[in-house]
């Protein structure tokens, strides 16, 4: 019997299923903006530090089917852990204090998870809301060590390897964010790409099936809620590095509906479009609360509901649609 050799896929195609692709988009677009925009880089470090959030939702809510309006407590979370770790522990190293993010936001997925996970649709929303109030409350009782309402500040961080300072333009900053921004983006590729990550769709789309299968469908989406912990507390440790202050907005329940609007306006269920969402809302936003100060919010919804009748996957999901139907078009 002839020996039947094994498929390959192109170099093209392993680029693109890595996320190497990705990777080279938002590296492109981000030196764009560092030379287009070199006055506002506070802004796209934000983006950046908001777009982590965003795709720690699109884990659970895209990937797994969980409804969470709550996500903020984990931002806010890994944020305060990294304030707290410089202002009261002298750690000011930004890779330590990014690190220190990680695991607070880790476990603040362990804990929310343990609890919004224990039901279903609704009440698992509601649940969601509680926890982030919960979480709010928390850090405004503990004063002593969050600042309270005055928010926490003298965070201070070091040069990255002792050499690069965070200076007032916010270059080190930015340039800090999207190196961080583009390794997250690579090690998620690879999670929802990987057995693990086609379960929690499993999780998603039948979990009676999957519990047959043998495996736990509760014990997987809580995995993922954790993992999304960690990848929401880097991007409050992101925060707080680049802005040197964390307040409780960092843990207010409107940054997580901001955050799940972003995600929607993008495409639910698809990390890029994820960061489109979130760049997208952001940057229109800003620009037009500084034209129309009073009036910006009204075509702000008025573009969010264009996309949900319009663009029911979305901004990324419905632009492959259009481009799938131009492609099968006979010439």
């Amino acid at each position: 019997m002839a020996h039947q050799p094994k498929p390959t896929l192109s170099i093209g195609k392993r680029f693109t299923d890595n996320g190497l692709l990705g990777v080279l988009a938002i590296l492109i677009i981000g030196l764009l903006g560092y030379f287009l925009v070199p006055n506002n880089l506070a802004l796209l470090t934000q983006i950046v530090a908001i777009a982590l959030l965003v795709l720690s939702i699109d884990l659970v809510t895209g990937y797994c089917g969980v409804a969470t309006l709550g996500h903020a407590a984990l931002f806010g979370a890994g944020a305060y852990a990294a304030g707290i770790a410089a202002a009261h522990f002298g750690v000011t190293e930004p890779l330590t204090m990014t690190l220190i993010g990680l695991v607070g936001g880790a476990l603040a997925g362990l804990v929310s998870g343990l609890v919004i996970l224990r039901a279903h649709g609704l009440a698992q929303l509601v649940l969601s809301i509680a926890v982030i109030h919960l979480f709010h409350e928390a850090a405004n009782k503990a004063s002593g060590w969050t600042g309270g309402s005055d928010g926490l500040s003298a965070i201070m961080p070091d040069p990255i390897f002792g050499m690069f300072e965070f200076d007032l333009w916010g270059r080190t900053a930015y340039v800090y964010a999207l190196l961080l921004l583009a390794v997250v983006f690579v090690a998620l590729r690879l999670l929802v790409r990987s057995p693990f990550g086609m379960l929690a769709r499993g999780v998603r789309e039948d979990p009676i099936r999957i519990a047959a299968m043998g495996a736990s469908a509760h014990s997987v989406v809580l995995r993922m809620y954790v993992i999304s912990g960690a990848v929401a507390g880097i991007g409050g440790a992101l925060s707080a590095i680049s802005t040197q202050v964390v307040g409780l907005d960092s843990l207010s329940f409107t940054l997580s509906a901001e955050a799940l609007v972003m995600l929607v306006l993008g495409g639910v269920g698809s990390l890029y479009g994820a960061l489109i969402g979130t760049v997208v809302f952001m940057l229109f936003e800003d620009t037009l609360s500084a034209a129309n100060p009073f009036h910006w919010l009204t075509i702000v919804g008025a573009l969010l509901i264009a996309v949900v009748l319009f663009a029911p996957k979305g901004l990324y999901g419905t632009g492959l649609a259009v481009a799938g139907r131009l492609k099968r078009r006979p010439s």
